[in-house]
């Protein structure tokens, strides 16, 4: 039998998206999964889109949290209630492709990997000025600290190597500093060349400020990962100039 993934989904006000995002985890060919939706306190008709799935699927759980606390609690509340070997990660705007798992998780099984991403396309909000995202083929702690690399829409890791990991609870760049925990142990993230998932690009979003992004990266680099204020400092300097973060 094929090993069970957990998806976590975090929601806040995603009315316009949800239905999409969980339709693409439903239409996956690999069946074994569950769906966790962790929705955070939205405001808008989203909730009601999510337990409509909820009632049609024994495979997916929502969690209303009674305040907003951020995408961060919202995803360790999904990891807390996941069972499964595998856990991928997907935010309500985006979505996947139809072989997206059965490809991933065969991929990390076959290379007895534990930390797995794919490559992906990026579109606006209406799906147009498309463009491809190409998965480095490994990733070390070293070279993840130079920006991330990993989109957390095509993030899995195997929880039966790790245990469960949490994010880290600041407001932005969650996911990076989730996957420098894990690398940091030695572990070496693998690339998947195929593309396998779409990406939403929110305009408004706080994530597309790539300046203002980088307080956040000095954050993780001195308040996380307790680097230097000097290399610190050097770290910025080539996410400046040479403008490779995301």
């Amino acid at each position: 039998m094929n090993d069970l993934v957990s998806v976590i989904i975090p929601n806040y006000n995603g009315d316009r998206f949800i239905e999409r995002c969980i339709q693409s985890v439903i239409s996956q060919s690999y069946e074994n999964w569950e769906m966790i939706v962790v929705d955070d306190c939205s405001m808008d008709s989203s909730k009601d889109l999510i337990q409509k799935y909820v009632e049609e699927s024994d495979q997916i759980t929502a969690i209303f949290l009674k305040e907003n606390s951020g995408p961060a609690v919202a995803r360790n509340k999904g990891i807390e209630l996941a069972k499964g070997r595998f856990i991928a990660f997907l935010d309500n705007d985006d979505y996947w492709l139809p072989e997206k798992l059965k490809v991933q998780v065969d991929f990390m099984k076959r290379n007895n990997r534990a930390l797995s991403f794919s490559s992906y396309q990026s579109t606006d909000e209406d799906g147009n000025d498309e463009k491809l995202i190409i998965a480095q083929s490994q990733i070390s702690y070293t070279k993840l600290l130079t920006t991330n690399y990993i989109g957390c829409l095509t993030a899995m890791y195997d929880a039966n190597y790790l245990g469960k990991r949490y994010f880290p609870l600041i407001k932005k760049r969650q996911d990076w500093a989730l996957w420098l925990s894990i690398t940091r142990e030695g572990v070496v993230a693998q690339g998947i060349k195929e593309s396998l998932a779409v990406y939403t690009r929110r305009e408004a979003s706080v994530s597309s400020n790539k300046f203002g992004l980088l307080k956040y990266n000095w954050k993780v680099y001195r308040d996380l990962e307790h680097i230097s204020f000097f290399k610190s400092l050097y770290l910025i300097s080539l996410l400046v100039g040479k403008k490779i973060f995301r």
